[in-house]
């Protein structure tokens, strides 16, 4: 074989390994092009990833995390809880476990915004780690109550201190080549209002009238 059929041959195999590749992160891209429909100008949001990969022993189970610039707030989506890459589990219609989460934090003056960012990272790892460990899906018009009383921001000095959950009215349900793919997005709710859900003085949806936004604000008080 001469110097040029070597070279056609290793383009050859190069381009077979970009299609594989390709063809392989066909979930991850079917997010990717929901997030850009959302957000057309950023192309390069910011992007949080485990050190370790949780496949090969890391204690983070989603890939990543992208954080979009909403304007007056952060708009975080995760990608993990789908099937970003081959098509593993049995059932067609749905890719993974079907959902993928998001979280709108507030804009303002912190100490250390980056921090706020990352220790968001942390909680969304956290929640998905229930759902690959117990199984435990989170759709929409739910709470998160674990009766803490410390606030979830990085200085645990906010109100806020768990979850309710409501469809993402930004990001739309996708059909992906590993099947349907639905965002749920988590906004923080204050101690007090988490305790009205439980002992059903409220409803979430009613909680989330109250409230008139989706957005998270440290810095709020109670509704209730």
């Amino acid at each position: 074989m001469g110097i040029l059929d070597q070279l056609k041959k290793q383009n050859e195999n190069i381009n077979k390994k970009k299609e594989e590749e390709e063809i392989s992160a066909l979930g991850w891209d079917a997010i990717t092009a929901e997030c850009e429909r959302a957000y057309p100008n950023q192309k390069n949001p910011k992007h949080y990833h485990p050190i370790i990969s949780y496949r090969l022993g890391g204690n983070d189970p989603l890939d990543g995390i992208s954080v979009y610039d909403g304007g007056n707030y952060w708009h975080f989506v995760t990608y993990g809880l789908s099937e970003l890459y081959d098509k593993e589990s049995d059932i067609k219609e749905v890719s993974g476990y079907g959902m993928e989460f998001t979280f709108k934090l507030k804009k303002d003056k912190y100490e250390n915004e980056e921090d706020e960012i990352r220790c968001v990272c942390g909680i969304l790892q956290s929640i998905a780690r229930i759902t690959f460990s117990k199984g435990e899906l989170f759709n929409s018009f739910e709470y998160v109550y674990t009766r803490q009383t410390e606030g979830i921001d990085c200085n645990r000095k906010s109100n806020i201190t768990g979850f309710i959950t409501l469809p993402d009215d930004t990001f739309h349900e996708i059909e992906t080549p590993n099947g349907k793919v639905c965002f749920v997005e988590f906004v923080g709710v204050t101690d007090r209002e988490l305790k009205a859900i439980y002992n059903k003085e409220i409803r979430v949806r009613e909680l989330y009238e109250k409230l008139g936004s989706n957005i998270t604000d440290y810095n709020r008080k109670s509704v209730i």
